[in-house]
């Protein structure tokens, strides 16, 4: 099978943007067939789900309340004993509902890659070093104005096999928990001025370019702290016509 160049990937989205904008009102949601992004055409479900009960499925699942989430775990620099490589960074926002209204008690998870672009996982192999002090996941829970805040490390891009020379922009993994574990929204937060969010299939399956740019953080002086690490912030909005992208239900074909 030849591997797919760059410039046909970039061809191949345009196209797709092209066709989903002749069709109507764009969607704030990624294609999950996206053919730029090869794997989706794969993988993505052609049948609904089976449903199963939320209540069964919680009697096994891990429980989390304000007791269980540490203050430190939301530091991801801290977890080791040494300091990370790589640029410090603090990033601040709030979890909001479509009316603007904070919600609190909001279970948040984190996961990245380190400064060089690799995770710690046993099936990201490519060459570059892994960080002994830097295992890039940590959690917060929302507090009563929606606030949450990480200490982290400016994640690295890195290679995938999508098509030739093909790297994912900088980003980090959210994950958000409702009152049921059942409830579970997984989103990306990108970085300002990236040079690879054009090139990015991933990315690039948001068709509406408004719904794109919810996925990346503002650089924020406020935030930052004077000689130790820049600030960004990024809002995440659940609900609403200006929500942030979402890892969708795959079993909802709407």
């Amino acid at each position: 099978m030849t591997v797919p160049t760059q410039q046909q990937i970039s061809a191949e989205i345009e196209a797709a943007h092209a066709a989903a904008a002749a069709t109507g009102p764009l969607r704030i949601h990624a294609l999950r067939d996206f053919a730029p992004y090869r794997s989706s055409a794969l993988r993505h479900p052609t049948h609904q789900l089976v449903r199963a009960d939320p209540e069964e499925i919680e009697l096994v699942s891990p429980a989390f309340g304000h007791s269980d989430v540490a203050p430190e775990e939301s530091d991801l620099t801290i977890q080791h004993g040494g300091e990370p490589l790589g640029e410090r960074i603090i990033v601040e926002g709030r979890v909001l509902d479509g009316d603007g209204r904070p919600v609190r008690g909001q279970l948040i998870e984190v996961w990245q890659a380190n400064s060089a672009g690799r995770y710690v996982h046993k099936r990201d192999q490519h060459p570059a070093p892994l960080d002994p002090n830097f295992t890039g996941v940590g959690r917060a829970i929302t507090t009563d104005d929606g606030s949450y805040r990480f200490v982290t490390i400016k994640p690295g891009p890195y290679p995938w096999k999508n098509h030739r020379n093909a790297w994912r922009p900088a980003h980090i993994h959210f994950s958000l928990f409702g009152s049921q574990f059942t409830q579970r929204l997984i989103t990306q937060m990108y970085f300002p001025s990236d040079p690879l969010f054009a090139l990015d299939p991933i990315y690039q399956s948001i068709v509406d370019p408004d719904a794109r740019k919810r996925l990346i953080a503002a650089y924020d002086h406020d935030i930052s702290e004077p000689e130790w690490a820049m600030g960004y912030r990024w809002d995440i909005v659940l609900t609403g016509p200006g929500s942030t992208w979402m890892e969708r239900d795959e079993g909802d074909h709407a």
